[in-house]
């Protein structure tokens, strides 16, 4: 097991009505003054703004609020954002939604602690120094960002979809109420499914062999996943599977599952790419259609470690005289699940079509002249072998 530094700062409350608690809260912290940050209607439509204002207004607290995130946050609107809350001296940021709202969040709060945003701060390749104060009440088990160091943006006018990670980028507070899950929709249940999934087995499969009890806790958050998955999407109000979805959203992305590893997140990175583009694809709708094609590119280069998993999480049996044949198995049983809880399987059924290519794999790659990492390189023409599996 390599050597690591595990923090995750994000004081977190968890069970029903414990966003009733953001105002006390955040009074008994000193905070005074919050730009409420959401999406485009759904906290609006579910009466849960209001709810927060009055919270809010209850202990004292003044705020001023900014909607319209969208899917992919843009930068354009963390900008507005900041310039906002410069202009009304708020000492706080909070977000009311998901991982998209969490991450514009983020970059607001990141630009008003160090001057320039994050898109800025890529171009110049520069990394944060200070924190400015987030808190989270979370609508959707998904992303992760809630305990996160990460996030990511979209650049329109470069259509370039990018994370920045780093330590003050984590929240203050954590509201976590899973019956506010209860209203998600199937689709972007499952998304939230693949996601969080996705996070853990990113830092799964990586060159460390050494890391047992890293492995098993990440083995039993994609079981538990996988199992409140099915659970929630033919049952959506199911509060233990619900709030299993919730948590373990939060564990996957927190850096739990990567401790005494380095992690690289290939599948992710090809994704930003594709949804940076095309704009209409959902983060975890990617992902199923691109990881299980890593994984089929890949898997030879750690064949008993995806054999591990075909066994530990999808119930394949071990063939000791052909563990490549049990690591492709959990590989197919994996794509299934994907697609039994109605994600694609293909990039044609995500909409990605096949002329995009070369346009995809070359903003992923800058122009062909550098690669991902992965168990190897991962060049433009590697990358365009993948996008072949995924079809």
């Amino acid at each position: 097991m390599q050597d690591f530094q595990f923090y995750t700062p994000t004081m977190v409350y968890f069970g029903k009505h414990m966003e009733q608690r953001v105002g006390s809260v955040l009074k008994e912290h000193g905070y005074s003054k919050v730009l409420l940050h959401y999406g485009q209607g759904s906290v609006i439509k579910s009466g849960l703004l209001d709810s927060i204002k009055t919270y809010l207004d209850e202990s004292h607290i003044a705020w001023i609020e900014l909607g319209g995130v969208e899917p992919n946050p843009k930068i354009g609107l963390i900008r507005e954002g900041i310039e906002l809350s410069r202009r009304e001296s708020v000492d706080m940021i909070l977000a009311v939604g998901g991982g998209s709202v969490i991450d514009s969040a983020k970059g607001i709060a990141l630009g008003l602690a160090n001057g320039k945003d994050s898109v800025q701060m890529q171009r110049e390749q520069l990394m944060p120094t200070h924190h400015f104060p987030i808190a989270v009440v979370l609508t959707i088990s998904s992303a992760g960002s809630e305990m996160s160091s990460s996030h990511v943006v979209t650049d329109p006018e470069t259509h370039t979809k990018r994370g920045l990670s780093h330590d003050v980028l984590r929240p203050d507070f954590a509201f976590l109420n899973p019956e506010l899950t209860f209203s998600v929709s199937k689709y972007q249940t499952a998304c939230g499914i693949v996601d969080t999934m996705m996070h853990t087995l990113e830092r799964y499969f990586t060159e460390q062999k050494d890391a047992p009890l890293t492995d098993t806790i990440a083995e039993a958050i994609l079981v538990s996943v996988k199992e409140a998955g099915i659970i929630a999407i033919n049952n959506p109000s199911d509060y233990q599977a619900r709030a299993t979805l919730m948590w373990a959203s939060s564990l996957s992305h927190n850096g739990l599952t990567g401790c005494g590893k380095t992690a690289f997140f290939p599948a992710h990175k090809i994704e930003h790419d594709i949804s940076g583009l095309f704009d209409h694809i959902a983060h975890g709708a990617g992902l199923a259609v691109i990881f299980p094609a890593w994984a089929k590119y890949e898997y030879n280069n750690d064949v008993e470690k995806f054999a591990r998993l075909a066994v530990k999480v999808w119930d394949i049996a071990y063939d000791e005289e052909h563990p490549e044949v049990t690591a492709l198995r959990g590989i197919e049983a994996m794509s299934n699940f994907f697609s039994a809880i109605g994600m694609p399987r293909t990039l044609e059924e995500l909409g990605v079509p096949k002329e995009s290519w070369e346009t995809l794999a070359s903003m992923t790659t800058n122009n062909g002249s550098s690669s991902l990492k992965s168990y190897r390189p991962l060049g433009k023409r590697e990358i365009l072998e993948i996008y072949h599996l995924a079809t």
